[in-house]
């Protein structure tokens, strides 16, 4: 697989070149977004299979990697974009899903240091699926105002959390150790709770975590 990463930090881009090279990946490194756009955009360019990027770039340290992924998927739609963000910026997450679910990924840096569990969000993303860090989804919860979500129960709660992370029904039965009947209930409980009725043409389990971050103020 063809990996790109923008990371302005030279031991992070090392680290990260070096763990996914010897997954067999060939991996690109960017250190500024301008660079980025600028590699990507270009008449003929090659897209990778994955582009992984940093929040905060240069020069002003802010959203310059968020900016450059947002601009690089509105041109290439079916980008598949990795996030990787020192701390949970709630808006930015949702800004990131509000403009497509698919191929898409919102992780903290510190879960680098699991090995398995950035592979598996690398080989989930590149794959077409999504995928929230769990810290981000606890914030957001933590934070939460009077909504349709007060509706829910704490064990509906603790499934749309699991939903959040991009876990199956199987995953969230095994979590849970409890049948998938019991969490299919739930998961259609917690769809009927926000007023998600079914639509062929939208991925009802994201907009319900959509849903969740635009009740607490986190969609710009």
């Amino acid at each position: 697989m063809r990996i790109v990463i923008a990371e302005d930090s030279v031991l992070l881009l090392d680290g990260l070149t070096r763990l996914l090279a010897a997954e067999g990946h060939t991996v690109t490194g960017h250190r500024t977004a301008d660079e980025l756009v600028a590699a990507l955009s270009r008449p003929g360019a090659a897209l990778p299979d994955l582009l992984v990027t940093d929040v905060r770039m240069p020069p002003s340290h802010t959203d310059e990697g968020l900016r450059a992924a947002l601009h690089l998927r509105s041109l290439h739609p079916d980008l598949p974009i990795l996030v990787l963000s020192q701390y949970v910026e709630q808006r930015y997450a949702s800004e990131l899903l509000a403009r497509g679910a698919h191929a898409l990924g919102y992780v903290l840096k510190d879960r680098v240091a699991d090995v398995d569990a950035f592979l598996d969000a690398v080989d989930r993303v590149a794959g077409g699926g999504t995928v929230i860090d769990p810290e981000v989804v606890t914030q957001v919860i933590a934070r939460s105002r009077r909504s349709d979500l007060d509706r829910l129960t704490r064990r509906e709660r603790e499934v749309l959390a699991l939903m959040a992370e991009g876990r199956s029904n199987t995953a969230i039965a095994d979590r849970l150790v409890v049948g998938m009947p019991a969490v299919e209930k739930h998961v259609t409980s917690i769809l009927t709770k926000l007023g998600l009725p079914p639509d062929a043409d939208d991925n009802r389990r994201v907009l319900a975590v959509l849903r969740w971050l635009d009740e607490n103020g986190a969609r710009p």
